[in-house]
């Protein structure tokens, strides 16, 4: 069974920083693709940022040059920094990984951005 727990969502004031993490548990062999996604009440989640086991990283339009995702496999862990931050980008945010082939997902982390 494997597990991904986020953490580091909170409330911040526009313009603020955040750093999220996302660290992988359990029986791990092999992770591939590390992504960060976002969903907002009544709207469909959104992937935010994904990097892959060779630390190639792709974002949305909406994000690029306010965010960055990086990973430390030692650690099993991803990372979403985010500066910048607008009250557009109030959500929750999940993470995605590919463990042992398999999509795995996390419970969400409430980033709030107030004006």
């Amino acid at each position: 069974q494997v597990q991904l727990v986020e953490s580091g969502g909170g409330l911040v004031h526009a313009g603020g920083s955040l750093r999220l993490s996302c660290a992988a548990s359990g029986s791990i062999f092999r992770i591939n693709t590390m992504c960060w996604y976002r969903q907002a009440p009544v709207k469909e989640r959104e992937l935010v940022a994904t990097i892959t086991s060779l630390g190639t990283t792709n974002f949305i339009d909406s994000v690029k040059g306010r965010f960055t995702i990086s990973r430390i496999n030692a650690k099993n862990t991803v990372y979403l920094q985010m500066n910048s931050l607008t009250p557009e980008d109030t959500t929750v945010y999940y993470c995605k990984a590919n463990v042992n082939y398999e999509d795995n997902w996390g419970k969400g982390s409430l980033v709030t951005v107030s004006s």
